[in-house]
């Protein structure tokens, strides 16, 4: 059991019966009256999401979830497949539950799993991984003038990032998976 004053992102509740996953909040202690959670909920089995509003010392049902590192192997549209690498077993997850976050996907990457009863229901990307650029805007000399010092540029996986002006197509570049920004060269 959690206190909904105490919900965070990423935490996995059992309400009315279904799994959702905590994926904004927003505390609000109003001048008079109670405070309260709101939480944007993503429903795990139709990949819904909707707004709930609990008062902070309600006491909700969270989920014991498994941590397990695997390997992203491939996307078919509608689903992505991992494997553990130490078992070989093969999980399988709606694109939904990866949202826009399915962007920073790309074969072998190691990343961690979060099941419960052999069900993926969430997951931790890393830190930051690599990309080759596949697409990137083309720099005009005399364009930091106004303070523009970034161009976009789009990743072998489609993800859209701002990268420096001297970065070009076909290089690798590091990106954080936190926020999308650029780090540095791969």
């Amino acid at each position: 059991m959690i206190e909904a004053g105490d919900l965070k992102k990423g935490v996995t509740l059992n309400l009315d019966g279904n799994m959702y996953r905590v994926m904004t909040t927003a505390y609000n202690k109003p001048g008079r009256g109670t405070a309260n959670m709101r939480a944007t909920l993503l429903d795990l089995k139709t990949g819904n999401t909707s707004q709930r509003i609990f008062p902070a010392d309600e006491r909700l049902d969270n989920l014991y979830v498994e941590n397990e590192e695997a390997d992203f192997l491939y996307s078919d549209g509608e689903t992505l497949h991992f494997m553990n690498s130490q078992t070989y077993e093969q999980y399988e997850a709606p694109l939904t539950i990866f949202g826009e976050d399915a962007l920073y996907l790309k074969e072998n990457m190691k990343l961690e799993l979060r099941l419960h009863e052999g069900l993926l229901i969430d997951y931790v990307l890393p830190t930051t991984a690599t990309y080759t650029l596949t697409d990137a805007e083309i720099a005009v000399a005399g364009d930091t003038a106004s303070g523009n010092i970034t161009k976009k540029a789009t990743t072998e996986t489609g993800l859209t990032v701002q990268v420096p002006l001297f970065v070009n197509v076909g290089d690798v570049v590091k990106i954080d998976t936190r926020d999308g920004s650029y780090v540095g060269r791969g």
